[in-house]
């Protein structure tokens, strides 16, 4: 399985930006998936998380209302759509997958995810 992340840039706080990961290898609708971001000089932290099915997502609290992940599982991608971006956004960004037991279970823990992306930049200026 391999997962290539993109999307990522420089904005300017308030603008959008859509973060793509493209699947490879397994059936992509075995998995369920998962955004992580790294800030510089922290630690790996959730953002945001999608079932097999689509229909159930979870979202750290910072990104409610702003973040919206969605997949389509017959283009084997799923995306983190980022609006009204802030400079605290600013991080390397991943994507995971994983194979979960069941097509509505979200996963939000760092180690429940099997497989990583390399990470996308995205900086964003005050």
């Amino acid at each position: 399985v391999q997962l290539q992340a993109s999307g990522g840039g420089l904005v300017q706080a308030g603008d959008s930006l859509r973060l793509t990961c493209l699947k490879r290898g397994m059936p992509y609708s075995g998995f369920a998936m998962g955004w992580f971001r790294q800030p510089p000089g922290k630690e790996r932290e959730f953002v945001a998380a999608i079932s097999r099915s689509g229909d159930n997502t979870h979202y750290t609290d910072s990104v409610k209302g702003r973040f919206t992940i969605f997949r389509d599982n017959a283009k084997n991608t799923v995306y983190l759509q980022m609006n009204s971006l802030k400079p605290d956004d600013a991080a390397v960004y991943y994507c995971a997958a994983t194979l979960p037991t069941g097509w509505t279970t979200v996963l939000t823990e760092r180690t429940s995810y099997s497989y990583w992306g390399q990470g996308t930049l995205v900086t964003v200026s005050s």
